[in-house]
């Protein structure tokens, strides 16, 4: 088989970047090893900054996002017994979007299919060779079947745990934290429209939602803790201790998922080797505070798009041979970011009563000052495309 761009991963990154890259003419051939129905059915995050929400829409993918997604204009902060509201739209004019990642998948994968797309799912042993010059995927499709793909240009959209980042060896920077997050989905309707984050003496916490009818909501634990030594009252009963204020009550509901995500920050640079370009979690990883995976996922397939149009259409590699520098940029400051977020909330195992009240002073002076609610805001609502600071 012969495609101009091969694309490994059937993520919000590789699925945008097949459909970029089609509205500007150039084919490409999506490679995913899980099937349809599992990656439509993957939750994973929930929070869409404005210049992701714009882009969707510039490209034609927001029509069930408009309809359906939950447009917030702030966040708060639960600290001290109290709670302060980050004002987006007051401090920075624009907000974010809550709706789930795997509704935009099943957005992106409906688009390919209805415009021809080739997205191939429930493929194995994938191979990658002739990286330099001549790329070729070598794989195992649904029927059993041994194929070679010959392409200009290989994305690796295939996530942390894919080959294409070990097929070289990138400079890895790479940061563990003490403490993991337990996770549920609860089907219980919202009972305050925005996102709560709450720093608590006993762990972190986070009120988010999905939709109208369920509740997203997180605890700090242990990284070692096992999900199922947690009964459903053990943890309504600590959301209500970590998320208290007053006015707020939590409304409980029967759990549909419950899991333990570890949180690190990982960055490997270069993002590009020969005629392969890493894009999304296949070359940075975000502790999740800050909800920026998804979002740096999609902001490098952008440039990644652009760059392989200006390639493949008029020969001009500059865009390809930026491509890394100028993703990074934009990486590097969404990881000081989140870095910055998780610290601020999460009681670390040896935090000492000095780093608590600086942690703590670092609390109240955002909640107090315009200037450090604005950086707050600007970061969390997203950086303009093309502002890689």
């Amino acid at each position: 088989m012969r495609t101009q761009v091969g694309i490994i991963g059937a993520g919000p990154a590789g699925l945008l970047l097949s459909h970029l890259l089609a509205r500007a003419g150039i084919d490409s051939v999506v490679l995913e090893a899980r099937s349809r129905d599992y990656v439509e059915r993957r939750v994973r995050a929930g929070v869409l900054e404005h210049p992701t929400v714009e882009l969707l829409r510039e490209v034609g993918l927001a029509e069930r996002l408009d309809r359906e997604g939950m447009p917030h204009d702030g966040i708060s902060l639960r600290f001290d017994g109290g709670d302060h509201r980050i004002d987006f739209a007051d401090l920075v004019g624009r907000g974010i979007t809550v709706y789930g990642q795997q509704e935009v998948v099943k957005d992106l994968i409906a688009a390919r299919l209805r415009d021809g797309g080739d997205l191939r799912f429930e493929v194995s042993d994938v191979t990658l060779d002739g990286l330099a010059d001549a790329p070729v995927i070598g794989f195992t499709d649904a029927d059993g079947q041994r194929q070679e793909l010959r392409c200009d240009a290989v994305a690796g959209c295939d996530g942390f745990h894919g080959i294409s980042r070990g097929t070289f060896e990138p400079q890895m920077f790479d940061r563990e934290y003490p403490y993991a997050w337990l996770g549920i989905l609860a089907k219980a309707a919202p009972t305050q429209h925005e996102l709560a984050y709450a720093n608590h003496p006993r762990g972190f916490a986070l009120y988010s939602m999905r939709s109208p009818e369920i509740t997203r909501l997180y605890l700090q634990v242990p990284p070692d803790t096992d999900a199922g030594a947690w009964s459903d009252a053990r943890i309504w009963d600590e959301l209500g201790v970590r998320l208290a204020a007053d006015g707020f009550t939590l409304n409980e509901g029967p759990l549909i998922e419950k899991s333990v995500t570890g949180m690190r920050s990982v960055v490997a640079e270069p993002m590009r080797h020969g005629r392969l370009f890493l894009a999304g979690d296949a070359a940075h990883i975000v502790p999740p505070t800050g909800a920026k995976g998804m979002n740096l996922a999609i902001a490098d397939v952008r440039v990644l798009a652009e760059a392989l149009t200006d390639y493949l259409r008029r020969g001009d590699e500059s865009g390809v041979d930026a491509y890394s520098d100028t993703c990074l940029r934009r990486v590097w400051r969404a990881e000081h970011f989140s870095w910055w977020m998780t610290s601020m909330l999460h009681v670390s195992p040896d935090t000492d009563p000095f780093a608590r009240r600086l942690q703590l002073s670092q609390l109240h002076y955002t909640v107090t000052s315009r200037a450090a609610a604005t950086s707050l805001a600007e970061n969390y609502v997203g950086l303009p495309h093309g502002e890689n600071r």
